[in-house]
Order: C-alpha cells, then structure tokens, then sequence
C-alpha cells in the first residue's frame, strides 16, 4: 500500500455493533478484532472455531475430491508392474514444491519415478508436447501432472495416441463453455478442486494450490498422516507463492508448515534460509512471500529450474548449501534484469496517453522471465491493472496482473478474439498475441476495464475505526493471532482520525518516522517509503490507516502507517 492515495477511497468496514459483540464474545477477541474476522467473513461459531483451531485440526479427507480414487488405483497398479512414472510439473514455485511433494510420495510408496521441469523459454508454461517426449525418453507408462494440464487439450491427445496415461493434478480455472460447464482434456483422470461444486464446507478445497493438490493425492495414496506432515513445509511455499487463500484448508497448511520452515527440518529449506541470511526460528507468510520463494522461482525466470527439486528433495546438507548459493545468485541477476526492464516499462508507461483502465506496455529485448513481476510492479505504481509484453517477431508473449478487486480473467475473456492463448487466476494470467494487435487489445482491455471502474478504482478497504486508546498490547497480541495473512486474511488495516503530529522526521532510505498523539495518548510510528509525503503533515493532524505492531526491542506498540491524509481532506 502507498503514498497519500487523493482519489483512492477510503472505505470503512461496519457491522451492527450488536453482532460485533455477539463476535467478540464467542471467539474471545476485542471488539477490533471481531470486525476484523467479521470482514473476512468468519462470522458463525463453526467457522470461528475452525480459524482458531488452524493448529490442531486434522486436515480434510483426500478422497473427497473428485478423481482420487481413481488416481490413487491407477499409481499402485504403475508401482505393482514396475512401470514407470514421469511427474510433469512447472517452473514456478507452486509447480516445483508440487513436484517434489508427489515424487516424495512416489518414492515413499516404492515408485520408479523421474520428473520434467519445463524451460520457460524453449518449452513454455505447463505441460506440453515437450512433457510427452520426456516420457518417451525416459519409458514412462504413466505421467502425473502438477500444477498444471486442465487445458492441456493437445498434449494430452498426443501422449494418449502413444499409449501413455495421465493423471492431471491441477488447482487453475478450466475452460467452460458458453453455459459455463467445464470443457476437461482427454486424461486417464484429473484431479482439480475447482471442479467440485460444493468445495468441502469449511475446508474449501477449491482453493487449494498446486502444491495442495499434490498433497491431496500422496495422501491419498500412502495414508500416512506422519508423512504427510512432514510435507508441510513444501505445501507452505506453494500456497505462499500461488497467492491463494490462506482460509479454508490453506490455513491449516500454512500454519503447520511455517512451523517447519522455521525449524529448518529439510536440509533444503534450511540451507536456502542460511543462504539468505534468515536465521530466526518462528517464521511469518510474508518471509516466505518475500525472501524464499523469489530465490525458488529465480532459476526458472531466468535459467533452468530443475536443479531446485534436487534443492527441495535432498537429504544431504553439503548439496543444498551448494545449490542454495547457486539459487540466491540467480535471485540477484533477476533482481538486475528485472530493475532494467522496470525502469523501461515505467517510462513506456507514462508516455501511454491511454492509461486510465490498464497498462499495456510491450518491447523487444525484455526478459520473458520477469514480465509478471514488473506488471505487478506497475500495478503498485498505478493502481490499475497491467499488462506487459515481450515483442519476439510476429508475436508478443506476456503477462497481466489485476489491481485485486478487478477480474482479471472475465476482462481478457472480452479480448479473446484478439488472443492466441491465456490461462490463469483472477488476478495473475499469462497471454500471447500477434504483434499487430496490440493496438487493439490496448483499446479492449482498457474498455473493459472502464466498463467496471468502480473496480478498478484504487480502494483502501479499512476494517475498523479505532482511537489511539484502543491500540493496546493485547491487541496486538490478538492481532497476531491471526496469522498467517494472505490473499482472503490480509492483515488488518485500522485507522484513525484526528491524530495530531507531535514530529517528525525522514530516517533510513526514504522512510517517514513521526509520533502522534490524542487524547494525551503519544505512540510512535513509521511509515516505510513515504520520506516524501512528509511535507503533507504541514496542517499538524492527518486521517491514518495503519497496522499496530510490536516492537519487541523497546518493549512497546509502533504503528506501520499504509497510507495517511492531512485531516482537513476528509
């Protein structure tokens, strides 16, 4: 979140104080925080029981998704006649730790089993005609796919005329006819939570990543909840990277599993997190949103990402430590080209006399590999989605990103004429195009943007008015209950009215530190990048939205500021 946001809204969450209470009463949390799981749609005993029990409850049964059971039939009778397996999984975080999850699985069952990892450049996304030649290569009978192949129609046609089955694992939107039914490839069986339409009440299995959905099946398949368990830091890393819910059966996931991220059980994890520079024991969501998984997905962006199984999977120290290196120099030439590109994109940008819908950017020379960053990148600059592309002759290749209240998949399907191919989520797509259409894709992803402003205007979604006597040390302890955040369980925004500014000062790189009072009430807060926002505190009180934190050094609460306005813009 950003700067000072003059047309962003600022909406602020209410309920009937009534029910806040009947809340806060039955979940044992303060009225604040009541609104909070309230605004997450947390609301009924059951549910709340649920999210607090996210560390004790067992996790939901794998055969109650569709095409388990078959799946399951068909692995054993591969192991039974010594046949061989290929998985086929991606390049992406979510698609590597599925990977290494369902040949972990495979191995534990007695599997002779290998894995294809795509080259982003020369194979593309997900599995295509070069999974198929793996399997030949290697003599594989049976492939299982992670994380991708609900749309696979041609590769799958092709690995089926050569006798090969496949088993389809996969968490992305399928394709749906004009009535909205699922259009499924030609595969022994597949396995896809979006297909469910109940989803498994309060686990909601929909949601579920690729990572999640290897899961599922190697649950399935070895009925051992020890081992299962053990999985858990690989599934953490995978929801974590595929910004899915973290409700439903991800919150059970990812509670367990940062615990053995942080305790550095796997010798690959552990080595990535030394190589990092991370030594701390417990471990939040976003330290895996921001420090491992860019050094998981950097081999694929920008190299190949097959030796990061070998990470993930083996059992030797030395070996991950030497992979670990190798991985965190792939992060820091990523972070180079992906800072070139960036600066082009933004420049490109901001010449665009058509902007106020979406960003449509495109140039020749522009790493594939980091396109979907700089989008998101330009969407945290602008505020509306963006789309970025890589001009390769006659064709560009690219990616979008939605600014999280836009569907991102509904607007591109309106393009769909001018498109050779896209596939993704509702706030992440990859697409292709011929060159000369750019134009007019521009002009249809704007139109449909515009169509639905209401969305695409930038919105700050706040879920409680508080004042500074509200912000105490019990609840930020409660506010860290709720853990671990994500898409679907952001963390908290609280804001306050009329908070003078005692002063203040620019600290660190660009960083604003001030104090604020009311009420006699004095509390520290910092403000991260907005150095140059500091001449908005001019009038002496300002309207803030922030996040109340611990600060564990001096023993007392500091607020991280996501955005402010002087008090006389209300």
């Amino acid at each position: 979140m950003s700067q000072l946001h003059k047309q962003c809204k600022w909406i602020v969450n209410t309920t009937n104080s009534e029910f806040v209470s009947y809340v806060s009463r039955i979940a044992g949390l303060s009225h604040a925080c009541a609104q909070v799981l309230i605004n997450r749609g947390i609301k009924t005993p059951e549910q709340i029981n649920f999210f607090k029990g996210a560390a004790t409850s067992s996790l939901s049964d794998p055969f109650a998704i569709e095409g388990i059971s078959s799946s399951v039939q068909r692995i054993k009778r591969a192991i039974k006649d010594k046949d061989k397996i290929l998985v086929s999984g991606d390049y992406d975080a979510d698609g590597l730790t599925a990977t290494a999850i369902m040949l972990e699985g495979l191995k534990r069952m007695g599997a002779e089993a290998s894995y294809f990892i795509p080259h982003r450049l020369r194979d593309g996304y997900g599995f295509g005609e070069s999974s198929v030649s793996a399997a030949v290569s290697c003599g594989a009978k049976l492939i299982i796919t992670v994380d991708s192949g609900i749309t696979s129609f041609d590769a799958l046609r092709g690995a089926s005329r050569l006798g090969i089955d496949v088993i389809v694992t996969d968490h992305h939107e399928p394709m749906r006819n004009d009535k909205g039914l699922a259009l499924l490839p030609e595969a022994y069986s597949i396995v896809n939570p979006k297909l469910m339409t109940e989803g498994a009440g309060l686990y909601n299995l929909q949601e579920l990543a690729g990572a999640g959905v290897a899961l599922k099946l190697v649950h399935a398949l070895t009925e051992d909840e020890d081992f299962v368990n053990s999985l858990l830091d690989l599934v953490a890393i995978g929801t974590s990277a595929d910004v899915v819910s973290v409700l439903g059966e991800n919150r059970l996931l990812l509670n367990r599993g940062l615990r053995l991220i942080g305790n550095g059980n796997r010798p690959g994890i552990k080595a990535l997190k030394d190589a990092a520079g991370i030594n701390n024991g417990s471990f939040r969501n976003s330290m895996v949103y921001y420090s491992v998984n860019p050094r998981i997905n950097a081999p694929g962006r920008i190299d190949d990402s097959r030796d990061v199984i070998r990470l993930l999977t083996t059992p030797s120290a030395h070996e991950a430590s030497e992979i670990a290196r190798w991985m965190c120099e792939m992060n820091a030439k990523r972070q180079r080209i992906e800072e070139k590109v960036f600066r082009e994109a933004l420049e490109q940008a901001e010449g665009l006399t058509v902007k106020d819908g979406a960003i449509v950017v495109a140039s020749e020379g522009w790493h594939l590999g980091v396109v979907g960053i700089v989008a998101s990148r330009l969407v945290e600059h602008f505020g509306i989605p963006a789309c970025v592309f890589v001009l390769e002759g006659d064709i560009a290749k690219g990616s979008a990103r939605g600014n999280g209240n836009f569907d991102l998949l509904e607007a591109l399907k309106e393009c769909e004429p001018l498109l050779e191919r896209f596939g993704g989520h509702k706030q992440a797509a990859g697409l292709s195009l011929r060159a000369d259409r750019l134009d007019a894709f521009r002009e249809c992803i704007n139109a449909a943007a515009l169509k639905i402003c209401e969305q695409t205007t930038p919105a700050l979604s706040i879920d409680a008015l508080v004042g500074l006597s509200d912000i105490t040390h019990e609840l930020v302890q409660e506010i860290e209950s709720l853990e671990p955040f994500g898409h679907c369980n952001k963390e908290p925004l609280f804001g306050s009215r009329m908070l003078e500014v005692v002063d203040s000062r620019i600290v660190g790189n660009n960083h604003l530190r001030m104090n604020v009072r009311q009420k006699g009430r004095v509390v520290n807060c910092i403000a991260f990048d907005m150095g140059h926002m500091r001449e908005y505190l001019s009038s002496g009180y300002i309207d803030a939205l922030y996040l109340p934190t611990a600060n564990k050094q001096y023993n007392s609460i500091q607020l991280q500021i996501k955005a402010f306005r002087s008090a006389s813009e209300a």
